[in-house]
């Protein structure tokens, strides 16, 4: 699956990815059936529909014609088609308000979008540039808690990340986050592998709920290792590339997360002269909540950018 979500655009028949996973073409086809409840076809096309379906609710000034073809698609007529496929509509009708009449994700779902009005919610109140850096900075004002956010469009590293992956839903689902960080601290503890503060504990979405089903929504728990970790049983090992991203601050309860998305993706974003691209949003968190005053993580919110 690692390899599918970083070569959408490159060539994934079934003998390719067969000699990725060293299986035979036939034992890959039924393994990967079975794990992921889809064949290897089906979930190749979903991905590649979803992605573009998220261009066009993220993108509203990229033409269909810009994001069929960027997205890979031989021609608007192709993307149309496919789009109609996957989700019952064209590519239009889902810009125009398709994807909210679905109502596929749950309102406090994170990552996504706010369903709001953002210009009534948020508002981007200050920008300057760092001279010595030449990095942006915004101030966004997140009006129902009359708090700020700082957000920066920086170069951050390529980090190699040892995760534990759930499927589907995880909206609200703190215990989950719990019980899948156990498990890699379970498995990291004993080959020497935490080592604060240089390890870096995370979270990677792979998929924008309000275009993906709830049921195959993707999430890592994940923790920064050394390049050279070998994957094991459930724990596998991806690698989140290098680049630009947006980097939003924030100090957040439990229940908190939805804002804070909202606040990026729906106040900041439509404002900032960026536009996502194909590499994961991931949360990256900064303390231990048990150790805040009040009990509150510090994170930062990740969103891979590029100019528009």
């Amino acid at each position: 699956m690692d390899h599918i979500q970083a070569h959408l655009d490159g060539e994934l028949s079934l003998v390719v990815l067969a000699k990725v996973a060293s299986f035979s073409p036939f034992h890959f086809h039924r393994v990967f059936a079975a794990m992921v409840g889809e064949t290897l076809n089906q979930f190749i096309t979903r991905l590649r529909a979803e992605r573009a379906a998220a261009r066009l609710s993220l993108n509203p000034g990229q033409s269909i014609t810009e994001i069929a073809l960027d997205c890979g698609y031989s021609s608007p007529a192709a993307f149309s088609r496919a789009c109609r496929e996957a989700f019952g509509v064209s590519p239009s009708a889902w810009r125009d308000g398709g994807r909210r009449d679905r109502k596929i994700g749950k309102e406090e779902s994170k990552p996504g979008q706010s369903k709001s009005n953002p210009g009534k919610d948020f508002a981007v109140v200050s920008f300057h540039i760092d001279l010595q850096t030449n990095q942006p900075t915004w101030r966004v004002q997140m009006k129902a808690k009359k708090a700020e956010i700082v957000v920066d469009v920086k170069e951050l590293p390529e980090m190699h990340v040892a995760y534990v992956r759930h499927i589907g839903p995880y909206a609200g689902q703190g215990q989950l986050f719990a019980e899948f960080f156990g498990k890699l601290m379970r498995w990291a503890g004993p080959r020497g592998l935490i080592r604060f503060p240089q390890t870096k504990m995370l979270s990677v979405y792979y998929d924008d709920p309000h275009v993906t089903e709830e049921g195959r929504l993707r999430v890592d728990c994940g923790m920064t290792v050394p390049p050279e970790t070998q994957a094991e049983g459930e724990v596998g090992r991806t690698t989140l590339p290098a680049g630009k991203y947006a980097v939003a601050h924030f100090e957040l309860g439990e229940h908190e997360y939805s804002e804070a998305w909202k606040a990026v993706m729906g106040g900041w974003l439509p404002e900032s002269g960026y536009q996502p691209d194909d590499r994961p949003c991931f949360e990256l968190y900064l303390n231990d909540p048990k150790q805040h005053p009040q009990g509150k993580a510090i994170v930062d919110i990740c969103v891979p950018v590029r100019p528009m």
